[in-house]
């Protein structure tokens, strides 16, 4: 089942399935992907935990996340996820650090950019927090004004 929220980036769906968040995605909506959503449901406990907790992020009064997470993707995927979550609220890091915390040189920093763009649950794992080695913002699904408006709003809490 989902629901949908308005937020400072557009429409997020946010899609539970058996117990926990299973994505997170931003308009405009692919109906039509083969992904399970179910039926929309706006009062669903943990649908409404998620957008309170969206709200209070986009507000700038929470910084972690705590959801039962449940994203859909291979082991290496999974352990890049996992790798995001533990960048810090207002900090960054490059792909090649990525590689280099999953015991991999820079040359997985391509699959690790893979991995991050495959990402089903942004925001709440952090994929927009990776960056080049060169500190440019590079690619993001939900597209990179998107990205620079939640990195502009996680340092601007900051100060």
């Amino acid at each position: 089942m989902y629901t949908v929220m308005d937020s400072p980036v557009g429409d997020l769906r946010i899609v539970e399935r058996d117990g926990a968040i299973s994505a997170i995605e931003f308009s405009p909506f692919r109906d039509h992907d083969g992904r399970p959503r179910g039926a929309r449901q706006d009062d669903h406990p943990l649908l409404v935990e998620a957008v309170t907790q969206l709200r209070a992020y986009f507000a700038r009064e929470l910084k972690e996340f705590d959801l039962p997470l449940a994203p859909d993707g291979s082991a290496f995927q999974t352990a890049v996820w996992d790798q995001l979550q533990k960048i810090a609220y207002g900090d960054t890091a490059s792909y090649g650090e990525i590689a280099h915390r999953l015991g991999r040189s820079n040359a997985a920093s391509r699959a690790v950019g893979l991995a991050n763009g495959s990402n089903p649950i942004p925001i709440v794992i952090p994929c927009h927090r990776v960056i080049g080695a060169n500190g440019t913002l590079t690619g993001y699904a939900g597209g990179l004004e998107r990205k620079q408006a939640l990195l502009e709003l996680e340092q601007d809490a900051l100060f």
